[in-house]
């Protein structure tokens, strides 16, 4: 038998509504609870003369799109997994009141609600969470707005890395404000969400490049040149739903992608880039010199053979339909593995958002499973899909439109 909770608990205190996520209504607030609604900055902490702009920097919770999309990717993220242990909405609207009110605190840099590390919570370091529900809480919540995606030919998928009904994306720019926020999110889950898995990844670290510098992944290769950009005017059409229930939201896309290093080491320089369709130094196809050219797919060279290969990865993955885009969020990952040869698992966690998932991102996949000169060095092994729900407007959680509809 559990021990009772405090009077004035955390649980009581959300879920019966005697403190709003706006602070408004009967009172409470965090100085009644003891503790303070001051924003305590990483240099007051130290005694420093002033805050690195890196770890103050904060991104905004509440707003018409969830944070964590559209946001310029963050160093690090951790996505969390959970399945509820009772599906339902009521269980669902709990979940996510609890969440909500955590990530609008940490965000601005203030401990959530009964923080017992409250220390770790003045460094906001553009903390973002996006939450999403699979299609088991979808077919609940809204009947017929997400289907599990089809089955590829090269998958290999491995169960622990699969579906689940909630993810939450989590990213900061420093990984200890990434650590306090995921674990004050999965103590707030306990009794609600069993964790069924974590997914780890990694970027450049956040100053070190250029603003809109394209990632690189572990293989070498740039990773996203033609994503769209937030001030494309096409872009909100291919990232944002504009069919209810999801106005306003998008649709995630998760895959854990295992390159196998081990053999792509000994390729050549001119293998890898052949097999990609860009050089390794600019990212520039290999019929032009900088990232951004047009590649020309119908180039020849003196022995007239393709310059690109048609069944290159950029050639495969590249479409004239405009809608076949969609924007990459990825990320890279290394944990140990003894049983490889390497003595650890390296790839890409493959997150992508998308208006409609069918339209834009599953006839790429299949032209890739169908054939890609790539695929013999990269094998999933996890995917999931999530119905991203629109943002919280203050004093309200994500999802509740979906949630109390």
């Amino acid at each position: 038998m559990s021990a009772p909770e405090p009077r004035w608990g955390r649980r009581r205190l959300l879920q019966t509504g005697a403190v709003a996520l706006g602070g408004a209504g009967t009172g409470w607030s965090a100085a009644a609870l003891g503790l303070s609604d001051r924003r305590a900055t990483p240099s007051e902490q130290a005694g420093a003369t002033s805050a690195p702009p890196t770890l103050s920097r904060t991104v905004a919770f509440h707003g018409p799109h969830q944070a964590g999309i559209a946001t310029p990717p963050q160093a690090y993220v951790a996505v969390l997994g959970m399945d509820l242990l009772e599906p339902g909405r009521d269980s669902l609207g709990r979940l996510m009141r609890l969440l909500s009110d955590d990530i609008a605190r940490l965000s601005r840099g203030l401990p959530a609600l009964a923080d017992t590390e409250a220390e770790l919570a003045v460094a906001p370091a553009s903390l973002t969470a996006t939450f999403g529900f699979g299609p088991r809480l979808m077919e609940l919540l809204a009947p017929g707005t997400l289907a599990p995606l089809p089955a590829f030919s090269t998958d290999r998928l491995d169960e622990a890395w699969g579906q689940t009904d909630v993810a939450v994306q989590i990213c900061a720019d420093d990984p200890i404000t990434l650590a306090h926020a995921r674990r004050m999110l999965l103590k707030d889950s306990v009794g609600l969400a069993r964790l069924v898995w974590v997914q780890e990844g990694f970027r450049r670290a956040a100053g070190t490049e250029p603003d809109g510098t394209t990632m690189r992944n572990l293989m070498g290769q740039v990773d996203g040149t033609v994503n769209p950009a937030e001030a494309d005017s096409t872009f909100g059409g291919l990232v944002w739903s504009d069919s209810e229930p999801m106005r306003g939201g998008s649709f995630m896309i998760l895959r854990r992608i295992r390159m196998l290093l081990e053999t792509w080491d000994a390729v050549d320089r001119s293998g890898r880039e052949a097999v990609v369709g860009r050089r390794l130094d600019t990212g520039a196809p290999l019929t032009g010199t900088r990232e951004h050219d047009v590649p020309d797919l119908e180039a020849t060279n003196d022995f007239d053979l393709p310059v690109i290969d048609p069944a290159s990865h950029m050639a495969r993955a590249r479409s004239d339909d405009p809608q076949q885009q969609f924007l990459r969020r990825g990320y890279n990952y290394v944990v140990p593995d003894p049983s490889r040869p390497t003595g650890e698992d390296s790839g890409l966690l493959f997150v992508a958002f998308a208006a409609d998932i069918d339209k834009q991102f599953v006839p790429v996949q299949e032209r890739l499973a169908e054939l890609d000169r790539l695929n013999e060095w990269v094998t999933t092994i996890g995917s999931a899909v999530y119905a991203v729900p629109p943002g919280a407007a203050d004093g309200e959680y994500v999802g509740q439109g979906l949630v109390e509809s």
